[in-house]
């Protein structure tokens, strides 16, 4: 059996072969068939199951081989992977003395180089005609592993009693000593392997190595498929980069992100690499600022390898191949949906106010998707919308993909069908910008047990000076002052009563409207002010996390009869406009030559109309143009299917996986937030500067030092004292909660050095 990756196995048997993908068998065929060998090597990589690498290995042929299977099959399909008999047209023929002449220099022992030398030829020639010929070389000696008894001492406290450790011996004894379940479920001396019980064997991974930094022991388990996530082995170290991230592990852990993760997508299958790993590496990478997976270049691995408790971290190929192998699954949103919950749990009676508002992400590339309004460049581009709920602190709960950019009034009802699954019967106020007006949603959504908050949309009258009065209050520590006027309204013809709260400014108007009788006149204009922390969000995201990154390049089909603007209708009615502009700059320059008439010479508008009928004509031949138009347009559609508005496929750019993405960053913030609110009794400044200084921390070097039950940090000072005593604070706090290490029995200890 040869494990071609993570979820493709190559199975001989019998004298027949076959591949399997998540144990699915994809094809079968005879050993010796060239032509069916082909065709699953070209199936595995046309399909997205292998890369080039992984199928050459497996199947012992060069990536160069598997490329010229694929080029064949593109142009003459199955019957191009076929050979004809016969020797290869436009390969010379070697004479039989060279041949004899090789087999003789190889039984005596000669080098390649050294036949190739001797015959005058490349090395790579002489490999390929000993292959040929059947050549086959010693093989070298292998190691592999042997289980030591249970209880052997061990030294390092990343190793338990439990352990395997590597040794040199023949291949066979591998099968012969089987782990027994009460030898793995033993109480070793190892801190960094979680208590688990027989019947966790399945689920817990047990290191192979002695030497954290040197995982090939656990690398070759992973190799044959018998582990599923790399145990965290640390090692002690000075001035480590990057160590200052295990600031975040408490807060991580209390996000419940890799248990949601486990939850919804149980295991990966066999890898180094694992779920868990994966999760908290993409998590920690936005904490650290590294954005995409292709700034894993700029890093060395070693570094953020050891804040994982690795020899080195995933590199960019690896994770996105990780990334893809999650979003195969298509359950990014039960994942989102799963920290949601956990979220709520969590801030339980304080989830009063939640807003609502979508982000767009605009599209640079070659693919023709659909088009949005983007409103902070006010234009319309190619882009992707999402919509994201937060709550009153500005702080993501969770986020909803948008179905080909529908609008904010289509998008609410299924988002708060989410928002009542995850809140039960509470009445929620929503508060959401002027995208959501619609008198009509307003009624439906209170029927269904929710409040509104939103701006005023349209025109409408001005409040009079005389209903305006100052308030003024404290809310949430901000003393907050407004000149408002509170009055009712009525939507839907006298069928909808809302209340409408009206602010004045200098010179202008902002009318609020809700559904909220139970709040005074000034919280109901300073929640709904408030919705700028959601704005604020979008743009630290897009700053700091990279929130409009591309997380892969694929495309997926989109539904043809979905309706789109009709293009022929936007043509027409550009038609229009420009008609309709044409005639005004007519009908003034006759208008001007009508009032700058001499009266001496035309007294009456029968002689105007005489002396001026070119400039007459012109004005009746553009009014006659622009009702043509008019008529014109009426017979046009102004939406249809979007199959039929444009030619070829109709396509949009994948989501599972940039959702995905995106709610690991937003787990990162959240992680973020939680640090910046238990240093806000200790910083004056927490509110303008609580992140900043969070990520220095962050990003920071620290000093690792590992016992028998901890995993001690030890950070640097900071920039000044008051900072330093801050950061003292938080790790006095981080102590508190007595977090272990995910995967491990270590329990984080934080302290900060002393200046020098």
């Amino acid at each position: 059996m040869i494990a071609v990756n993570e979820r493709c196995l190559l199975r001989t048997m019998d004298g027949h072969r076959f591949v399997s993908v998540a144990g699915v068998p994809i094809a079968h065929f005879a050993v010796g068939d060239r032509m069916s060998e082909a065709h699953a090597m070209v199936s595995l990589v046309e399909q997205g199951w292998a890369d080039q690498d992984d199928v050459a290995r497996a199947f012992a042929c060069s990536a160069r081989t598997v490329r010229r299977c694929q080029r064949r099959f593109e142009t003459g399909g199955l019957a191009a992977l076929t050979r004809q008999a016969g020797y290869p047209r436009g390969r010379a023929r070697l004479r039989p003395s060279r041949l004899s002449l090789v087999r003789k220099l190889k039984a005596d022992g000669v080098s390649n180089r050294e036949v190739a030398t001797r015959i005058g030829v490349s090395e790579m020639a002489v490999r390929k005609l000993l292959r040929r010929l059947g050549f086959k070389q010693s093989e070298p000696t292998q190691q592999v592993m042997d289980f030591t008894p249970a209880g052997a001492p061990s030294a390092n406290p990343n190793v338990s009693a439990c352990a395997p450790s590597p040794v040199r011996a023949p291949a066979p004894q591998l099968a012969e000593r089987p782990v027994e379940a009460d030898e793995m479920a033993t109480s070793g001396a190892n801190p960094n392997l979680s208590a688990f019980t027989p019947s966790d064997i399945e689920e817990m991974d047990v290191s192979a190595d002695t030497n954290p930094l040197d995982r090939a022991g656990d690398r070759f388990l992973a190799y044959l498929g018998l582990l599923n996530d790399a145990t965290p082995l640390f090692a002690s170290g000075e001035r480590l980069a990057c160590a200052g991230a295990l600031l975040a592990m408490p807060a991580l852990v209390h996000s419940g992100v890799v248990d949601c993760a486990r939850e919804v997508y149980g295991c990966i299958g066999p890898a180094f690499f694992g779920l868990r790993t994966t999760v908290v590496a993409l998590v920690l990478m936005a904490l650290l600022r590294i954005r995409c997976p292709e700034n894993l270049k700029e890093r060395p691995p070693v570094d953020l390898g050891r804040v994982l408790g690795l020899d080195r971290a995933p590199e960019v190929k690896t994770l996105r191949r990780k990334l893809r192998r999650l979003a195969s699954a298509g359950r990014a949103t039960d994942f989102g949906r799963a920290l949601a919950q956990r979220r709520v749990a969590q801030l339980g009676n304080a989830l009063g106010f939640l807003y609502v508002d979508g982000h767009v992400r605009v599209y640079h590339g070659k693919h023709d998707i659909p088009k949005t309004h983007v409103a902070r460049m006010r234009i319309a581009m190619p882009a992707c919308t999402d919509y994201w709920v937060n709550d009153a602190q500005g702080e993501p709960l969770f986020v909803v993909t948008g179905a080909a950019n529908t609008g904010l009034c289509k998008a609410l009802p299924d988002i708060l069908g989410e928002v009542r699954a995850l809140v039960g019967e509470r009445r929620i106020t929503v508060v959401f910008d002027r995208g959501g007006w619609s008198p009509a949603l307003f009624k439906r959504l209170i029927g269904e047990g929710f409040d509104i908050l939103t701006y005023r949309k349209g025109r409408c009258r001005k409040v009079p000076a005389k209903c305006f009065c100052e308030h003024e209050a404290i809310i949430e520590g901000r003393n907050v002052k407004y000149l408002l006027a509170d009055q009712g309204i009525r939507l839907l013809g006298g069928t909808l009563r809302l209340r409408q709260v009206t602010r004045q400014t200098e010179g202008h108007q902002t009318h609020v409207v809700t559904s909220r009788r139970d709040l005074s006149a000034i919280e109901i204009a300073f929640r709904m002010f408030e919705r700028w922390r959601q704005e604020n969000f979008f743009k630290y995201m897009r700053a700091e996390f990279a929130l409009d990154a591309l997380a892969d390049y694929a495309i997926e089909d989109d539904d043809p009869t979905r309706e789109v603007p009709n293009p022929r209708f936007a043509a027409v009615d550009a038609e229009l406009r420009a008609a309709r502009i044409e005639l005004q700059r007519i009908t003034a320059r006759y208008g001007l030559a009508a009032v700058t008439n001499d009266e001496k010479q035309r007294p009456t508008m029968r002689g105007f109309k005489i002396a001026n009928s070119p400039a007459g004509h012109a004005v009746s031949a553009a009014l006659k143009r622009c009702v043509d138009l008019e008529r014109r347009r009426a017979k046009v559609p102004r939406r249809l299917p979007a199959q039929a508005a444009k030619p070829g496929e109709v396509i949009k750019l994948a989501a599972e996986t940039k959702h995905l993405t995106s709610v690991l960053k937003m787990v990162a913030y959240q992680v973020e937030g939680e640090l910046v609110r238990l240093i806000a009794p200790h910083y004056k400044r927490a509110e303008d500067e609580g992140r900043t200084l969070i990520q220095n921390a962050l990003a920071s070097a620290a000093d690792i030092a590992v016992t028998d039950t901890e995993l001690r940090v030890t950070l640097a000072p900071m920039s000044s004292a008051h900072r330093t005593r801050t950061l003292a604070a938080l790790c006095e706090q981080l102590d508190a909660t007595k977090t272990l290490f995910p995967g491990t029995r270590l329990r984080l200890r934080y302290a900060v050095a002393a200046a020098s």
